[in-house]
């Protein structure tokens, strides 16, 4: 395992930085990150996990995210605005972060990939999903929601006094670690020196609070996709935690409601994150679900 860059990826022809774990021939896992969270937000220790199924697992960071392609030179991100329903500040919507991620398919030559999604990251995958419907074997949506903003609400009450987050480095971290306890699993409370060190990494990665945003605003901007996703014929896994203030385990029901077939998998205890206690199950679930991916794609 060493982290690559793909150059020139996608339309817009961006960089992607990536890292590949598990041996190349086998079927290809493509994880795909939430807003602002780079790659390494997917635990090494979980990947290999993954890996261990006999798969070969590929995370990367998003555009805006990490080591990829930033867009600094775009409008003033305005998430209120997005959300009264001006999308006049969105540089960009899911489906350019879809086709980043299918040009990443393209570098790589893999014609498809199972596809797992976490928060921003799942509504990526249902994205693509959609829109590019021969690039994917199996979809996994963990965290997320359908776009219905009726449905997979925050719980602005307990995050609203987190406020932003800081510029500097150990503000940052610690912040990252207040933040944790409030968005994080109650019933697996985290390693928080590992969390801080993590944090740490992930600030020195190309910490970037607008890029967050714009992500934001493009999922926002990108609507509902609650009618289409009764028309997709994937084999299909939504996860959510019983307990996630950042996405409501509502987003999670009415994403599995919408996908024909789809199994729902409820995790009591869960929050928005990805406990070191679950990573069994968690591997489990979504490499059972590639084999039936796999199957399905030999009968077509």
């Amino acid at each position: 395992m060493s982290e690559e860059k793909a150059l020139n990826v996608g339309p817009s022809g961006i960089e992607m930085a990536y890292e590949r774990f598990g041996d190349p021939a086998a079927p290809p896992v493509l994880l795909i990150m939430g807003g602002g969270a780079p790659m390494i937000n997917w635990p090494e220790g979980f990947c290999a996990q993954l890996a261990g199924h006999r798969l070969q697992v590929i995370r990367f960071d998003n555009r805006d995210s990490g080591r990829s392609s930033h867009f600094p030179d775009t409008p003033e991100p305005d998430l209120p605005a997005a959300l009264a329903g001006d999308f006049s500040s969105a540089p960009y919507t899911l489906s350019d972060m879809a086709a980043d991620t299918v040009g990443l398919l393209d570098v790589l030559g893999l014609d498809s990939a199972h596809l797992v999604g976490a928060s921003l990251g799942g509504m990526i995958a249902q994205t693509i999903a959609l829109e590019h419907p021969d690039r994917v074997r199996s979809l996994t949506s963990m965290m997320a929601s359908t776009g219905d903003l009726g449905v997979g609400r925050p719980d602005f009450a307990a995050l609203a006094g987190l406020g932003a987050p800081p510029a500097d480095r150990q503000g940052y971290i610690d912040w990252q670690v207040r933040a944790f306890r409030v968005t994080g699993s109650p019933g697996f409370p985290p390693d928080e020196a590992a969390l801080a060190e993590r944090a740490g990494r992930v600030y020195d990665r190309g910490y970037d609070l607008k890029g967050m945003l714009r992500q934001s605003v493009a999922a926002v901007a990108s609507g509902d996709r609650t009618a289409r996703l009764r028309a997709l014929d994937v084999p299909a896994l939504v996860i959510h935690g019983a307990d996630d203030r950042v996405c409501d385990v509502s987003g999670g029901r009415a994403t599995a409601a919408a996908i024909p077939g789809a199994e729902l998998v409820v995790i009591d205890g869960l929050g928005h994150s990805l406990p070191r206690e679950l990573w069994p199950r968690l591997s489990s679930l979504i490499a059972a679900l590639a084999q039936r991916g796999e199957a399905a794609a030999r009968r077509r």
